[in-house]
C-alpha cells in the first residue's frame, strides 16, 4: 500500500519538479527568440550587449532582460565554442541567476551553464566573480569561456597567486572574474590590510558563482583562511620533544579516531614527567600541571597529536623538504596552507624537514563569512542533495536538481563487503582484469595517496598498464582524466579525479579542441569539432560496446556526497557505465563507525574466505552510518560558525572602518573627536564627577596630559583654582590641544599632516586588530572549559569578547592621540643624518647592483634620472612633489617611502 506522502508526489509532483516545471515557458521564450538573433551579425551580438546594458543601468530588471541575455549569449557561444546550450543548461543559469545551488550531473556542461548567469548579472558594470576549486581551472575557464564573453562585448580575468599586482587588479576589473576561493579570501583580507585606495583588488561583492560548490562551501569551510607572520623561532624544543615521543607505547595515551582526538593516561604523564626530568626540560619537584609547564605541555601534545593523527601520504607529504598538506576531500595538495598552534611544526620535526616559526594571525576569515559577503551567492556541483539543509541555514541557498539532457543509463551495483582488506584487494583485483580483458575502461577510486601506490603496486605486479592520479601527479591531473575513458584504459585516483575535468568515452574531444584552438586560434572552432568528432566515434563505440567507463571504488568515504562523486565520473551525457564499490570491515568507516554486529551477522552466515555478502540493506546500513557522521560533521561546522559570527561582526565594524579612513579626503574632525574622547576618559579617571577638588588626582592628570596629549600644561595650578570643575577642567584641556595640534598641523602643511593621520589611524587600527586576533584566540582556546561550571562556552565567549572589543577601541584612540602628539617635523641636523644614511643605502644598494649586473652581463633596469639641480642635503631643491609622486632623488621609489619619509 502506497504512503500518503508518495500518494501525494505522485499527484502534485516534488517541490524540484514544480521549480523545473517554472521554468519550461521562460526556456520556450529563450528558444522561440532564437532564430533572429541566429540572424544578427557578430556586430550585432554586440550591439545587444550594449542595448541590454544600458536598459540595465536605467533600471530595468535582470529578470525582464533575462529571455533577450540568454538567447545572445546561447548565440554567441554556438559561434565561439561551437557549442549549442541545452535546455537543461539555460534551466541550470535561471537557477544560478536566482541564487540558488543547481545540481548538474558529471556532463552535463556546468562550465557553459556558468556564462549565462554570469553575462546576465554582468550588465550592471558591479562584476561577476566565477569561483574554481583549482588554479588549472580558473585559467582553463577563462581562457575557454572567455571567447563567449569576447564575442558578447565583456572583458573576462583570472586571479592566481602570485600574478604582478597590476595584472591582478586589471583581472578584478574585468566584468568576469575567474579565481580560486583561497585567492579570492586572501585577496579580501589584504585588500584590508591596504593603506590605500588604489591599492583595493575587490571593489565590490555583487555576484559570485560556486563551482564544486559542495568541496567549498562545506568540506573546505572547517578551515579559516589565515594571513600570519612569523613569530619566535622555537624550532629546538619541537625537535627534542619529538624525539621522546617514540619512547611512548600504548598505554600511555588514548585514541579516538572518531573525533580525531589524542590525550595523555595518568600513567603516561608520570612517564613524561620522568623522562623530561631525565632530559632536564623539567625542574625537579616541577609537575607537568604547573603554570610554569604550560609550554612544555602544548609542545608534547602537539608532538603526540603529529605522530599518532597525521599520516604521511594520507593527510599530507613530504615534497622539496617541506611538509605539504592534503585535503582530505578532494586529495589534492593545499601548497601554502599550513596547520596553526605549533602542529604543523610538530609535523616537520617528525619528519626531519626544515621547521619554520610559528607564526601569529594578522587577519583571517572563513569562507562561510567570506562568501556572505556577496549580495547574490550561487553554485553549481553533482552532488549538493544530501547536504541541502546546511546550504539552506548557513548560506540562504536553495538546492534543485536539474534534470539531465539524457537519461542517465549507469549501473549502480550493490556493495559487496569483504572480511579482511587482503580479501578486498584480490577481488579487486581479478575485476580489473575481467574488465580490461574486453576493454572496458576502470577508474579505480582510492582514499588516499598510500592506498593508491598500494594498488599500483599490485597492477604492476600483475603486468596492468595503468595510470595513477594523486597529489604527486597533480600537474598531469587533467590529462590522466581525459585519458581515463579510452578503450581499455586503467585508472587509480583519488578523491580529486576529474572534479571540472570530463571523463569522455573513447577520449575527451573538449579538451583536444582546446588543444587544436590554442595551436591555431584562426582555425573555425565548428570545422575543428566536426573532425575531432568524426575520429572519435569509432573509438566510443568500442568503449560503449565494452559497457562505457566502469568505477570500482575501494572503499565508502564518510560522506556520501564523495561517493556520488566518483559514481558521478561514469554515465555522462546518457551513456553506458558501472559502478561497485568493493569494501571489508578493515575500512576506517566500518572499523571506527561499527561493524562488530556486521562482523557478527558474517560470521553466523558462515562466510568463507574470498566470499563477499552483497545486500540491499548492507548499503542501507552504511548510508546511516554515513548520514551519522555528516551530521556530526555539520554541527562541528554550526559551532564554528556561531564562533566565528562573533568575531566576523568586529571583523566587519574594523574592515568598515578602515576603507571608510582610505576614502576620506580629511580626517581631523575623526582625529579630534578621538582626542576630545580621551580627555573625557581622563577627566572622569582623575576628577571623578560629584566629587571634591581635594579628592582629585591632579598629579596623576597632569603626568597623564604630559603622556598621551604630548603637553606640560599647569594642570595642578588650574585645578587649584576657586570654582573649576570638571567640565571647565575638560574645556581648558580641549582648547589647549586644539590649539597645540592647529599649529602642528601648520608646522607640516596640510596636505602632510593629511597623510599622516590617515597612516596613523590604519597603522594603529592594524595593531590593535592583530592583538585583538590573538587574544581572542587564547579566549577561544579556554572558554570550552566554562561548560564544566555550567556556563554556555558561546555565551562567555559573546559576552568577554565584546568587553575585549570595546577595550581595544579605547586603546586605539589613546594609540592615534598619543602618536599624532608626539609627531614633529625633522630638524636640521636630522634631516642631514637621514639623508648620510640614504647615501650609505644608495651606495650598498649600488654596489650590490653592479656586482649583480657584472654575474648577469646584463644592465639594470628600474631606476630613474635625478630631477636636474637635486642636492641630497637641501630639501629646497627638492621641488614640491606629492606624497605619492616619484622621488625627485631618481631612485623610482615614491616620495613619501624615500625623501619623503616621516618620524
Amino acid at each position: 500500500m502506497l504512503g500518503f506522502g508518495t500518494i501525494t508526489k505522485k499527484v502534485f509532483g516534488t517541490p524540484n519538479d514544480r521549480k523545473i516545471k517554472a521554468t519550461r515557458p521562460l526556456i520556450e521564450q529563450i528558444n522561440g527568440l532564437e532564430p533572429e538573433f541566429e540572424k544578427l551579425t557578430d556586430a550585432g551580438i554586440l550591439e545587444k550587449t550594449e542595448e541590454l546594458r544600458a536598459r540595465a543601468l536605467k533600471g530595468e530588471s535582470l529578470d525582464d532582460l533575462l529571455p533577450e541575455a540568454f538567447a545572445n549569449c546561447r548565440e554567441a557561444a554556438r559561434r565561439a565554442l561551437g557549442l549549442r546550450a541545452f535546455d537543461t543548461q539555460l534551466m541550470g543559469a535561471v537557477f544560478l541567476h536566482e541564487g540558488n545551488i543547481a545540481e548538474q550531473k558529471t556532463g552535463e556542461g556546468k562550465t557553459l551553464t556558468a556564462t549565462f548567469a554570469a553575462y546576465l548579472n554582468a550588465l550592471t558594470r558591479d562584476g561577476v566573480h566565477i569561483v574554481t576549486v583549482n588554479e588549472y581551472l580558473a585559467k582553463r575557464d577563462a581562457s575557454w569561456m572567455g571567447k563567449v564573453f569576447g564575442a558578447l562585448g565583456l572583458s573576462t580575468g583570472v586571479a592566481w597567486s602570485g600574478m604582478p599586482e597590476e595584472d591582478k587588479r586589471e583581472a578584478y576589473d574585468s566584468d568576469v572574474t575567474y579565481a580560486t576561493n583561497n585567492e579570492l579570501g586572501f585577496d579580501y583580507l589584504r585588500d584590508n590590510m591596504r593603506s590605500e585606495l588604489s591599492q583595493i583588488f575587490q571593489k565590490k561583492h555583487n555576484f559570485a558563482i560556486v563551482d564544486e560548490v559542495d568541496s567549498i562551501l562545506i568540506d573546505e569551510a572547517r578551515t579559516p583562511l589565515i594571513i600570519s607572520g612569523p613569530s619566535q623561532d622555537r624550532s629546538g624544543m619541537y625537535q627534542t620533544i619529538d624525539a621522546l615521543i617514540p619512547s611512548l607505547n600504548d598505554t600511555h595515551f588514548e585514541l579516538d579516531e572518531k573525533t580525531r582526538n589524542v590525550t595523555f593516561t595518568d600513567e603516561g604523564n608520570e612517564f613524561l614527567e620522568q623522562v623530561l626530568r631525565d632530559n632536564e626540560l623539567l625542574e625537579e619537584g616541577q609537575t607537568l600541571y604547573d603554570p610554569e609547564s604550560t609550554t612544555i605541555v602544548h609542545h608534547i601534545n602537539q608532538g603526540l597529536r603529529a605522530h599518532k593523527l597525521f599520516q604521511r601520504d594520507k593527510d599530507y607529504i613530504v615534497r622539496d623538504d617541506s611538509v605539504v598538506l592534503i585535503d582530505e576531500f578532494t586529495g589534492r595538495m593545499m601548497a601554502g596552507r599550513r596547520l596553526s598552534d605549533g602542529l604543523h611544526q610538530a609535523i616537520e620535526a617528525k619528519e626531519g624537514v626544515e621547521i619554520r616559526p610559528e607564526n601569529i594571525t594578522l587577519a583571517s576569515v572563513t569562507f562561510q563569512n567570506y562568501f556572505r559577503l556577496y549580495n547574490k551567492l550561487a553554485g553549481m556541483t553533482g552532488t549538493a542533495l544530501t547536504e541541502a539543509e546546511e546550504f539552506s541555514e548557513i548560506y540562504g541557498l536553495g538546492v534543485v536538481e536539474v534534470p539531465t539532457n539524457r537519461p542517465v543509463a549507469r549501473v549502480d551495483e550493490d556493495d559487496q563487503v569483504f572480511r579482511t582488506a587482503v580479501e578486498k584487494y584480490r577481488a579487486m583485483l581479478e575485476q580489473i582484469k575481467e574488465s580490461h580483458e574486453k576493454g572496458q575502461p576502470v577508474l579505480v577510486g582510492t582514499t588516499s595517496i598510500e592506498k593508491s601506490e598500494m594498488l599500483s603496486k599490485m597492477l604492476t605486479d600483475a603486468g596492468l598498464k595503468h595510470n595513477v592520479l594523486n597529489a604527486r601527479q597533480h600537474e598531469q591531473e587533467a590529462q590522466i582524466v581525459a585519458d581515463a575513458g579510452k578503450f581499455g584504459a586503467v585508472t587509480i585516483a583519488t578523491n580529486m579525479a576529474g572534479r571540472g575535468t570530463d571523463i569522455q568515452l573513447g577520449g575527451n574531444v573538449d579538451l583536444q579542441i582546446m588543444e587544436a584552438l590554442a595551436a591555431d586560434p584562426e582555425a573555425d572552432p565548428e570545422a575543428l569539432r566536426q573532425g575531432i568528432e568524426a575520429s572519435h566515434a569509432g573509438e566510443k563505440a568500442k568503449v560503449i560496446e565494452a559497457g562505457g567507463l566502469y568505477v570500482l571504488a575501494s572503499e565508502r568515504h564518510e560522506s556520501r556526497r564523495i561517493d556520488n562523486q566518483l559514481r558521478g565520473r561514469s554515465g555522462r551525457q546518457g551513456d553506458p557505465g558501472r559502478s561497485s564499490f568493493f569494501l571489508s570491515l578493515e575500512d576506517d568507516l566500518m572499523r571506527i563507525f561499527g561493524s562488530e554486529r556486521l562482523e557478527k551477522v558474517l560470521k553466523t552466515l558462515g562466510l568463507k574466505e574470498d566470499e563477499a555478502i552483497v545486500h540491499p540493506w548492507v548499503n542501507k546500513s552504511l548510508e546511516r552510518a554515513q548520514a551519522k557522521v555528516e551530521g556530526r560533521n555539520f554541527d562541528i561546522r554550526k559551532q564554528l560558525l556561531k564562533f566565528d559570527d562573533v568575531m566576523n561582526e568586529q571583523r566587519k565594524v574594523v574592515f568598515g572602518q578602515r576603507r571608510e579612513i582610505m576614502e576620506a579626503e580629511d580626517l581631523s574632525e575623526i582625529t579630534t573627536d578621538m582626542r576630545h574622547q580621551v580627555i573625557d576618559d581622563l577627566i572622569d579617571q582623575y576628577l571623578p564627577p560629584n566629587t571634591y577638588a581635594d579628592q582629585w588626582d591632579s598629579e596623576g592628570l597632569n603626568e597623564a596630559v604630559r603622556e598621551q596629549l604630548g603637553m606640560d600644561l599647569p594642570v595642578a595650578d588650574w585645578t587649584a583654582e576657586e570654582g573649576v570643575d570638571d567640565d571647565v577642567m575638560r574645556e581648558r584641556l580641549i582648547e589647549a590641544t586644539d590649539a597645540f595640534m592647529k599649529d602642528k598641523a601648520a608646522q607640516f602643511g596640510p596636505e602632510n599632516m593629511r597623510n599622516i593621520e590617515k597612516q596613523l589611524l590604519l597603522q594603529s587600527i592594524d595593531g590593535k586588530w592583530r592583538e585583538h586576533l590573538l587574544t581572542l584566540e587564547h579566549l577561544r582556546s579556554v572558554v570550552g572549559f566554562r561548560g564544566y561550571a555550567q556556563r554556555d562556552p558561546l555565551n562567555e565567549y559573546k559576552n568577554e569578547s565584546f568587553q575585549l572589543f570595546e577595550g581595544m577601541l579605547d586603546s586605539l584612540r589613546e594609540d592615534v592621540t598619543q602618536k599624532l602628539a608626539q609627531i614633529r617635523p625633522l630638524t636640521e641636523e636630522e634631516q642631514k643624518q637621514m639623508v648620510e644614511q640614504m647615501r650609505a643605502q644608495q651606495a650598498e644598494a649600488q654596489a650590490a647592483g653592479e656586482q649583480a649586473a657584472a654575474l648577469s652581463a646584463e644592465p639594470e633596469a628600474g631606476d630613474s634620472d635625478a630631477v636636474a639641480g637635486f642636492v641630497e642635503d637641501d630639501p629646497s631643491t627638492w621641488g614640491n612633489p606629492g606624497r605619492n609622486e616619484t622621488c625627485p632623488c631618481g631612485s623610482g621609489k615614491k616620495f613619501k617611502h624615500c625623501h619623503g619619509r616621516l618620524i
